[in-house]
């Protein structure tokens, strides 16, 4: 089968990943292989590819956001057959039986391990997965249009339960990639008026199209101050910016799973019970959750494509802020 591979960490260029020809993936007897459809380009795959993230494992295929049609169930599989349409996040097992997961917080197992990171993701033709952290794709959803819910859209609807936004409520978005055009859909749906802080003037006319009440710069000012604030763009000055315009007993929550260090701020800033939450990973039920939602609403997400071979650069594009929405590798 293709895929396009990491071997070598380090400054995002255009042979980073290389395509390659490799053998193709045998399930295990708890494990469905996929024939990969489409996979969505998500910021952690940059992280991962210059290194921001350390590699537990080189060779690499990274790509966490699949969709595509069960090709084969391992033995022991009694949850899918071949040919459901299905999605693979990023969050690929956990022990099960850790405080943490019997507590509900899989996503904080130390055992835990990810899709595309400690083992061959989405940028391939095909790949396997265990078939309990697998999900069925929504009846009447393009699998194009799916391949973003699986970690952008998770991610960001775990992002704004735990921000305790309330319906009615101003809430702030740090950042307007992926993540922010599908969680700013939920947000409208449930009620809540949304003020969209980024730089990118494209980026402000976008999240505007799509029901912000307010855009500007992180360090302009509101017409009020939020609530509840999610910060999405890896950017450590951005915390006590978004403590700025944060409510006294507001919570902000972090959405990525990297971000550059953060710099000394005043007490004051905190002071009058503010929260700041950072989000880890995700769980099944988070998975399940937004997947549901994306149904109802619908949720529509805004696409750009690419072939395979084309990752490279879909990663640099990616990098500099050049995408409306989110990229998608096109495969099958």
């Amino acid at each position: 089968m293709r895929a396009m591979v990491l071997s070598k960490q380090g400054p995002l260029g255009e042979n980073s990943l290389v395509l390659s020809s490799i053998p193709l993936p045998e399930p295990g007897t708890e494990e469905i292989r996929i024939k990969v459809a489409a996979c969505g380009v998500c910021r952690t795959d940059l992280h991962i590819v210059e290194g921001d993230l350390e590699l537990p494992r080189s060779p690499l295929i990274p790509g966490h956001q699949v969709v595509g049609t069960v090709d084969q169930v391992g033995k022991n599989v009694t949850l899918f057959n071949k040919g459901d349409l299905v999605g693979v996040p990023w969050h690929r097992s956990s022990c099960t039986e850790c405080e943490f997961c019997i507590q509900g917080f899989e996503n904080l197992c130390d055992s835990a391990r990810f899709n595309g990171y400690h083992a061959n993701g989405g940028f391939a033709e095909y790949m396997t997965a265990p078939a309990d952290f697998i999900f069925p794709i929504p009846i009447g959803f393009p699998m194009i249009q799916a391949a973003p819910l699986l970690c952008a859209g998770i991610i960001g609807f775990r992002a704004l339960r735990l921000s305790n936004i309330k319906e009615g409520g101003i809430l702030g978005l740090y950042g307007f990639g992926a993540s922010a055009h599908v969680t700013i859909q939920i947000a409208r749906h449930w009620g809540i008026k949304v003020y969209v802080f980024t730089r990118s003037r494209e980026h402000r006319k976008y999240a505007e199209k799509l029901g912000a009440a307010w855009t500007g710069a992180s360090t302009d000012s509101p017409p009020s101050k939020t609530d509840s604030s999610i910060i999405f763009a890896p950017a450590g000055p951005l915390i006590p910016v978004a403590l700025r315009v944060l409510r006294k007993g507001g919570t902000l929550a972090l959405a990525g799973i990297y971000m550059s260090p953060v710099p000394e701020m005043s007490y004051e800033l905190l002071y009058g019970e503010r929260n700041i939450k950072s989000v880890a990973n995700s769980t099944r039920e988070d998975a399940r959750g937004l997947l549901k939602l994306a149904a109802e609403i619908p949720i529509v997400t805004d696409v750009k494509i690419f072939p395979l071979i084309k990752a490279n650069e879909a990663l640099l594009r990616l990098k500099r802020s050049g995408i409306n929405g989110s990229a998608v590798l096109k495969i099958g």
